[in-house]
């Protein structure tokens, strides 16, 4: 079978697709485990860390997801499966909201439509987010069954295509599944523009000996899960069944939430004798105006009831990072 992973380029998306050759196999729209024989890496721009291309099984190509002709090219097979992780980000969302309208919800249409033209009924694993959530209604733990009312372009975007991938399921167009991450954390590389970066700078600036200012005061509250974690819950929410399912395709991931003051305690705990860069605060407004949309807290009990796995502790999620990325670069 043929997997494509939009943002295959990413972070995430690396090492997804890593996961994915690791296995060598998915289950096929038969409902059968098939091997899987290409796999494509489908993306705006080629990064500095790109991917070893010498697994034969591998093809990257670049493109514009929000250019219909380029994603029906890519979707060209009846065994296929669709991890669609691109998107434009939280604060680049609302710094630009043309473009997030055009790649996020636009670019998310045409994966769905290119996948309905298929024959069978192919997977598809979208990237939403907890940012579907927000406004001055919004429970302190938000969950499966809370109403969304995002407070972010880039939320919005997220919303509708949650509930597309709901109908278009419902209508046998193509068996969708939605992963509601929470913030991702640690990110290796340079920062992004997600208003939630600082949620990974405020470990990685300071591991890599780089003084960081942090845009938020240590109160900050936010739910978050290790990469980890994130990967292995987007390929076991590729392999539930559909009944299991049910009509709601949107699954939150499990996060454990924690404070800023956490993440720098833990940062200190796990780095032991390191010499680590010095945390400075200076609030950024348009960050923290963001921040004080997000939720508070979140209920994961259906992920759980699913099978998906949620970090051990935040130290374990630092250990990780440390391992993966600084001393194993």
């Amino acid at each position: 079978m043929k997997v494509v992973i939009t943002g295959g380029l990413g972070f995430l998306g690396q090492r997804l697709a890593h996961r994915i050759l690791e296995d060598g196999h998915l289950t096929a729209p038969s409902g059968a485990r098939a091997a899987v024989d290409e796999l494509v890496l489908f993306d705006h721009a080629v990064p500095d860390n790109a991917p070893d291309d010498r697994d034969e099984r591998i093809r990257v190509v670049l493109g514009d997801i929000s250019d219909r002709q380029t994603v029906d090219g890519l979707i060209d097979r009846d065994d296929i499966s669709v991890f669609h992780l691109a998107s434009v980000v939280s604060g680049g969302g609302e710094k630009d909201f043309d473009l997030a309208m055009r790649v996020n919800l636009d670019g998310g249409r045409h994966v769905m439509e290119a996948l309905r033209a298929r024959t069978g009924l192919p997977r598809l694993v979208f990237a939403s987010s907890i940012a579907v959530f927000g406004g001055d209604t919004m429970p302190s733990s938000v969950g499966d069954t809370t109403k969304q009312t995002p407070q972010t372009t880039y939320g919005v975007t997220k919303s509708i295509c949650e509930q597309l991938i709901n109908d278009y399921s419902r209508k046998d167009f193509l068996d969708g599944r939605s992963a509601r991450l929470p913030t991702v954390i640690i990110r290796p590389g340079k920062p992004n523009a997600a208003a939630s970066s600082f949620a990974s700078a405020v470990f990685r600036e300071p591991l890599d000996g780089v003084d960081y200012v942090l845009p938020v005061g240590p109160e900050t509250v936010m739910p978050v899960l290790g990469y980890r974690s994130i990967v292995d819950g987007i390929l076991k929410l590729h392999e539930v069944s559909s009944n299991a399912l049910g009509h709601d395709r949107a699954v939150s991931l499990p996060a454990l939430t924690i404070t800023v003051a956490d993440m720098m305690a833990a940062l200190h705990r796990v780095a032991g004798d390191r010499n680590l860069g010095a945390i400075t605060i200076a609030v950024d407004p348009f960050i923290e105006a963001i921040c004080r949309g997000w939720p508070l807290d979140t209920n994961f009990q259906r992920a759980l009831d699913l099978g998906l796995p949620v970090d051990g502790s935040l130290d374990d999620i630092v250990r990780h990072y440390i391992g993966d990325y600084v001393d194993g670069r």
